[in-house]
């Protein structure tokens, strides 16, 4: 009997102290690796435009085992590379994560400011160009969804970011990332700043030694399928596309041999650059281990080239298929190494972009689709002129950035001008040229009588502090830009409609035609995680995509 009560005795206090222990406390079920992919300027329609011709491994695996929102928009204006990554990861948008723009006018600077700017004096560039490397996430305002995994395992989880553009690999991986790498199209180097670290680490030291653009730029880009096949696209040869550096035509092949040693910015405008950004993101996974330890890890890769073929060849281009061909190989490549290094289904994954574009208006009006370019280059100088003329004072417009103009108040009150005055003359001015749809003071948006869905695009995008005062928009199918290429960052859904699509760890199988929105991703992937959604996010869970 003693015997007998003893062993009840221990069997009590054993429970009770495993009870008590924390590790043994019940961790929530987490993936091994989160991995997000944004395709820079990747419109929703090339998911299914180029399907036919895509392989099992790469969009159509993630279709096929998956999950697609199909109905995905944008929620603010303006559309543009750095304001979509910040709003991908922190569920937010402009007006409350404050990347209003790439760029934007600052008022007590009196000048452009760059998004990923540092104005902190301890912030240089690690591993090239002082100037690229000056960059830090300080102008991002709220915690991101890499930030709040961070804060969640008290910072034993990794974050890493990598894309060609510094933005695109700065924003996403938040405030408090291990590291974050950008390209350097001056060196021909993978850099980073001090923000994150005194120097580059010994992988990337000797991935940069190999040169990895002159390793591309021996293979030309000549189309990865016949030319005759490319049945999606226009004629090679059209004046409203534009020439790689030194070419005099814009058809393939594209001789890149010549860039070798000397233009190391070329590879960014080639489907090369996509592959080489992978390659670093494949070194970076091995190097810090990522999805090898106890915690979930996250890697965020932007993929820039398509932005940058977009631009300057243009959706209908074959340029544009071509590269979305070999990206699509490119992602079956780096899906099945991720099955490989973590093991199927033990990662999840999502891949969105961070805006789409315009059509070129030169083709737009050989197929008698109304378009055209908004011609502005001396918009703030003809107005400064006008203005001085009729008011008396110089420089009264400060800068033209994101489709809206800056007033110096400063100078309308000491010269004792009357502001609305002013607004009202530059309003008419605006109104005048040829692809304005309408011209206002942002300040009254809310009494415009544009589209309720327009004008909450607009409430989104205004931040205060970095916005300006009066907004221009431009007529569907207007850009600014000049006569070859063509650009994005309006309100339509040729720049606001794209793909979000979903797979691995956690992800149900299926697909949606519900109005979802980018800001939907980070509260999505909070609930995936069970940890808090970032602190500025006003996105919602999107309940169909989780198990």
């Amino acid at each position: 009997m003693f015997k007998r009560n003893l062993l009840l005795l221990f069997i009590l206090l054993s429970a009770q102290i495993k009870a008590q222990t924390p590790a043994a406390a019940a961790q929530p079920k987490r993936p091994k690796l989160v991995v997000g992919i944004v395709v820079d300027q990747m419109r929703w329609d090339f998911l299914y435009r180029y399907q036919s011709r895509y392989s099992a491994d790469g969009f159509k695996r993630m279709l096929r085992e998956g999950f697609t929102c199909e109905n995905t928009f944008i929620p603010y204006t303006p559309t543009v590379t750095a304001a979509g990554h910040t709003c991908v990861y922190t569920g937010s948008v402009p007006a409350i994560h404050g990347v209003a723009g790439n760029a934007w006018y600052d008022r007590s600077l009196k000048r452009i400011m760059y998004c990923s700017e540092s104005l902190s004096d301890t912030v240089v560039s690690v591993g090239g160009d002082a100037r690229n490397g000056k960059m830090s996430p300080a102008n991002m305002l709220t915690t991101t969804i890499t930030d709040e995994l961070r804060l969640a395992t008290n910072f034993k989880s990794k974050v890493i970011g990598v894309c060609i553009k510094d933005r695109g690999a700065i924003f996403p991986a938040g405030h408090t990332a291990n590291a974050a790498f950008w390209y350097d199209g001056k060196t021909g180097n993978w850099i980073t700043s001090t923000y994150y670290m005194k120097e580059l680490p010994e992988w990337l030291k000797n991935l940069n030694a190999r040169k990895l653009p002159d390793t591309y730029y021996q293979k030309e880009w000549n189309t990865v399928q016949p030319l005759n096949t490319y049945t999606q696209s226009t004629t090679d040869e059209k004046p409203y596309e534009g020439k790689m550096t030194g070419a005099s035509n814009t058809s393939f092949p594209h001789i890149l041999s010549g860039y070798t040693g000397k233009n190391y910015d070329a590879i960014s405008s080639t489907p090369y650059g996509n592959s080489m950004t992978l390659d670093v993101a494949r070194a970076a996974l091995d190097a810090y281990q990522l999805g090898k330890g106890e915690v979930t890890d996250f890697l965020a890769v932007s993929l820039s080239s398509t932005d940058y073929v977009g631009h300057r060849f243009g959706p209908n281009s074959i340029e544009a298929e071509d590269t979305y061909l070999r990206l699509d190989s490119d992602l079956g490549s780096f899906m099945k190494y991720l099955d490989q290094k973590l093991g199927k289904g033990n990662y999840s994954l999502f891949l969105t972009a961070d805006h789409g574009v315009a059509h070129v208006p030169g083709f737009m009006n050989e197929n008698r689709i109304p378009a055209g370019n908004w011609e502005n280059d001396f918009l703030t100088k003809n107005l400064n002129t006008g203005l001085k003329e009729k008011f008396g004072a110089d420089s009264i417009i400060q800068a033209e950035s994101n489709y809206q103009l800056y007033l110096d108040d400063e100078r309308i009150k000491r010269v004792g001008l009357n502001r609305n005055n002013i607004e009202e003359y530059v309003i008419q001015y605006c109104m005048k040229i040829k692809g304005v749809a309408n011209v206002f003071r942002l300040a009254d948006m809310h009494k415009e009588l544009i589209p309720e869905y327009v004008k909450n695009m607009l409430v989104n995008g205004y931040h205060k502090k970095r916005s300006g005062d009066i907004q221009i928009i431009l007529e569907p199918g207007w850009i600014d830009g000049g006569k070859t290429g063509t650009t994005h960052g309006l309100w339509n859904p040729y720049d606001a409609h794209i793909p979000m699509l979903w797979m691995g760890w956690g992800i149900k199988q299926g697909e949606s035609n519900r109005t979802m929105y980018m800001t939907d991703i980070a509260p999505t992937l909070s609930a995936l995680l069970n940890i808090q959604m970032p602190g500025g996010s006003i996105g919602e869970v999107m309940t169909e995509v989780l198990k």
